[in-house]
């Protein structure tokens, strides 16, 4: 039998494990099961039981996005965290209440950034800011020790300063988390900033940004993994979004290279990996690359039907593009059943009055209309009353900005 120290070792060992894994439900589960077995050990009023909490409402922001459920527990460590007994001023002690104060307040500016209350956020980060001072003060501390926390807290800045539209002063704490930043770290600094450069339409700029964090990822990693397949993907979104036809090889390239990060790292049913393989599908479509695009839909959407549901927003939104690309090629017919699929599926799930339904129902109109005309012909020659393909392309679909419109691009 274990002891409660070791099974609380073991408990702290297992979260880290499955957080890694991308197991988010589990290390959640071991987190609360880590506060349970830190209040058996330590007792109710022990600092440690606070950095529990602490631990666990970080869980929940980072893996699962719950501000609320971060919120709670925040407070339950802060409450812990402030009538907690020290031992020496320099010793241990102290230094972990503080890294626990740290994770405090940093985890709660956070979540009230999530909600919405900015300043809340920004008093939040001020205050985990001032405690990582009175950290590196402490006898014993190196500056290497607080960088992991400085950088952080200077992302969680520059986060709130673009959420106010204040851009320059984002990119000035990206800039400060970039001088303290570890390599890992600084990938997703790299990443932030592209963002923002983006935002403020320096596309160029981006992709340079976007380039130095996917070289860094690949140093790291070889084979790309997560992290390499995030960074490909945001390069591929950047050069297809700048409409330079001197891009669309790159596109390409960082499409493949994403879509086979994400299949060797998730399951090919993962909702991301057919996300970003739709993402790459549209961008085949608009730029004149029908065949491969269909290749992609039709292995796609069996997938989809496992992961979301025969009877899902998903699968029709397939059907429709499928049927768009048909319709282009001149493919009355097959668009016709393709069409008519999508249309059965918008019917139950969003009722025959809805816009998308009666969009959809006018396009299958006339399809059978032209069928009727052309009678059992085969789909050579033109369609008079064929509809423009945006017409059953969905209203969103959108590749960084950029939307099907009966002229091309906008």
């Amino acid at each position: 039998m274990l002891s409660p120290e070791d099974r609380l070792a073991l408990s702290e060992d297992r979260a880290q494990a499955f957080a890694g894994n991308q197991e988010h439900d589990a290390a959640i589960q071991e987190l609360a099961r880590c506060v349970a077995l830190t209040r058996l050990v330590y007792g109710d009023g022990h600092w440690r039981l606070a950095e529990a909490h602490a631990r666990l409402a970080q869980g929940y922001l980072q893996l699962k996005g719950l501000a609320l459920q971060a919120q709670e527990h925040t407070e339950k460590a802060r409450t812990v965290a402030v009538s907690s007994p020290l031992g020496p001023p320099d010793g241990a002690e102290k230094q972990g209440l503080l890294k626990c104060l740290i994770t405090i307040f940093h985890t709660k500016g956070g979540a009230a950034q999530q909600l919405g209350n900015l300043k809340d956020a920004e008093h939040c980060l001020e205050r985990a800011e001032r405690i990582v001072g009175e950290l590196q003060k402490l006898e014993g501390v190196s500056r290497e020790e607080t960088a992991s926390a400085e950088c952080d807290i200077a992302m969680s800045f520059a986060r709130l300063y673009q959420k106010q539209g204040q851009w320059a002063e984002a990119l000035c704490q990206c800039e400060r988390a970039l001088r303290v930043a570890e390599d890992r770290a600084a990938c997703s600094v790299h990443r932030e900033m592209a963002a923002i450069e983006q935002a403020e339409g320096r596309l160029d700029r981006a992709i340079q940004h976007l380039l130095q964090a996917h070289s860094m990822a690949l140093s790291q990693c070889p084979a790309g993994g997560l992290e390499g397949a995030h960074i490909a993907h945001s390069l591929a979104l950047a050069y297809s979004t700048a409409g330079e036809p001197g891009y669309n090889d790159s596109a390409v390239q960082f499409f493949e290279e994403s879509l086979s990060g994400y299949r060797s790292s998730l399951k090919p049913q993962d909702p991301t990996v057919l996300s970003v393989q739709d993402d790459y599908c549209r961008y085949l479509i608009l730029s004149g690359n029908q065949e491969r695009a269909v290749t992609l839909l039709k292995e796609s959407l069996p997938l989809k039907k496992v992961t979301f549901g025969e009877l899902s927003v998903e699968v029709a939104e397939t059907y429709q593009i499928l049927g768009g690309v048909e319709m282009a090629q001149c493919h009355v017919r097959r668009a016709y059943k393709t069409l008519k699929k999508c249309l059965e599926i918008q019917s139950l799930l969003l009722g025959p009055q809805h816009r998308k339904t009666r969009s959809t129902q006018r396009t299958v109109d006339k399809l059978a209309r032209a069928l009727e005309v052309g009678g059992r012909r085969q789909n050579t020659g033109s369609l008079r009353d064929r509809p423009p393909f945006c017409a059953v392309v969905p209203s969103h679909t959108e590749l960084g900005g950029a939307k099907v419109t009966d002229h091309g691009l906008d």
